[in-house]
């Protein structure tokens, strides 16, 4: 059996900022869900999305330490054109979060922005610049993520 990606894991200090952040980028996340301590999103392609706070993953692992010194993984959302990336910028923006990286148009062919969610970690948004498909990202290219 060959293992296969299943879930993406995040885990928060604050679990309500953090499922409000997700639903603004479309995540179908259950009413009352911040209430519970872990949560579960499955994505139209049958993965999942995990959202689990500090104190749940304490109650397994208690010598965890939230970890410092920049991000360990990147979330990157695709947006149907250039100006869907800028309108969902501005609105998470305005919603109180902080921006990393205002909309621009790279050079490997995608308008892309960067997005912090509530607990530090950089959030991808980006979409072909023209309509014509967009050249894959170069290696090592914020566009990885």
């Amino acid at each position: 059996m060959t293992p296969r990606l299943d879930a993406i894991s995040i885990i928060t200090a604050d679990l309500p900022a953090s499922l409000a952040f997700y639903r603004r980028l479309g995540l179908a996340i259950p009413a009352g869900a911040e209430s519970a301590p872990h949560v579960e999103v499955v994505l139209p392609g049958g993965q999942r999305v995990l959202w689990d706070t500090e104190d749940v993953i304490r109650s397994f692992d208690p010598d965890w330490e939230r970890p410092t010194g920049g991000e360990r993984l990147g979330l990157a959302f695709l947006c149907d054109g250039p100006e869907e990336v800028d309108a969902l910028y501005a609105k998470l923006t305005g919603a109180g979060h902080t921006g990393h990286l205002k909309p621009w148009d790279a050079v490997w062919g995608q308008r892309y922005a960067v997005v912090l969610d509530p607990d530090g970690c950089g959030v991808s948004l980006f979409a072909p610049a023209s309509p014509a498909a967009a050249p894959a990202a170069p290696a090592g290219s914020p566009g990885e993520k």
